[in-house]
Order: C-alpha cells, then sequence, then structure tokens
C-alpha cells in the first residue's frame, strides 16, 4: 500500500462554480488521497458570488479560491497530474493544453449554475443540486482503490462515474 496523494484537475471554461465546486469537495472527501484543483480555459477572474456562499454554508474555507486559467497547470512547475475531469461540455469539446504526468482525464459534465435564470432561491437551489451531484461522484471517485487498479479499469471507473446523475434528473 502506498501513501501517494493522487492530483485531480477540475476544468470548466470559466472556473466560477462547477470546477470550484468539485476542488473543494474533493479536497474534503479525498482527504490524504487527493489533492484537488480546478481551472478554466476561459476563466471568470472571481468566483461566482453564489458559489461562495454555497460552500461557506457547507463549512469550506473559501478565502484562497480564485478563478484561474488552465495554464497555470501545464506551465513548467505545475503539479504532475493524475486526473483531470471536465465538468462541463463546453471545456470537454476544447483543445487542451498538454499535461504534465499523463493524467488519467474523463468527462463528468454537469449544468452551469451560473446560466441557470430564476429568482434567488431558485438559483441556490440549482447551485446546491449541482454540488450534491458533484460531490456524489467525488464520494465514489475518491472510494476506489487507486493503487490495485491499472490505469485502463481506472479510466473505465472514470468515465463511469462521470455518467451518474441525481435520482430526479430528468437526463439521468
Amino acid at each position: 500500500m502506498t501513501n501517494k496523494i493522487f492530483n485531480v484537475l477540475f476544468l470548466c471554461t470559466g472556473n466560477s462554480a462547477r470546477s470550484i465546486m468539485a476542488e473543494c469537495a474533493a479536497n474534503r472527501w479525498g482527504r490524504s488521497r487527493l489533492r484537488a484543483f480546478s481551472a478554466g480555459s476561459h476563466p471568470q477572474g472571481e468566483v461566482h458570488p453564489l458559489t461562495l456562499e454555497l460552500l461557506r454554508s457547507l463549512n469550506y474555507a473559501t478565502s484562497d479560491l480564485r478563478s484561474k486559467s488552465w495554464d497555470e497547470f501545464a506551465a513548467p512547475g505545475a503539479p504532475a497530474l493524475d486526473f483531470v475531469f471536465t465538468v462541463c461540455d463546453q471545456a470537454a469539446g476544447e483543445e487542451c493544453p498538454l499535461w504534465p504526468g499523463q493524467p488519467i482525464t474523463a468527462h463528468w459534465g454537469a449544468a452551469d449554475p451560473a446560466a441557470f435564470a430564476g429568482t434567488e432561491e431558485h438559483r441556490r437551489q440549482c447551485f446546491l443540486r449541482v454540488y450534491t451531484e458533484l460531490e456524489n461522484r467525488i464520494k465514489l471517485f475518491a472510494s476506489l482503490p487507486f493503487e490495485a487498479l491499472g490505469a485502463m479499469a481506472l479510466r473505465a471507473h472514470a468515465n463511469e462515474i462521470g455518467k451518474i446523475r441525481r435520482p430526479d434528473d430528468p437526463q439521468g
């Protein structure tokens, strides 16, 4: 058994909501097994206020969260990545940089809560639904026996986890 910490990067276009939520959840649920990061292909430059509100309500520290470019993780000195997951369809379709470490990749698409139009309360509920969907996937992922699985099996598991939707999702 190794004590390796696996680096995982969550990508979205704006890096203001979904990828930030996934980063926080993975750092919480992966604890000593995962070190999570997030980035965007076209970062918004700030974390969405409802993302911050939700994360604070769930007892996450948010002072160090920031919207950043995926270029930071392709630059010299960036951490070698073991996994890269896209959480929005647009980022999944873009040509990604070359990541150090030849990571396993998968698409874990989730609805964009920042694009949801509705009352303030409905928008908050949307952010929570998306967070819960990502958190459920991350809990499953964090429970995998990484050291016992080969790269092909890990890739297959990661792809299957990305297909899991909320029970109340009409698309799921």
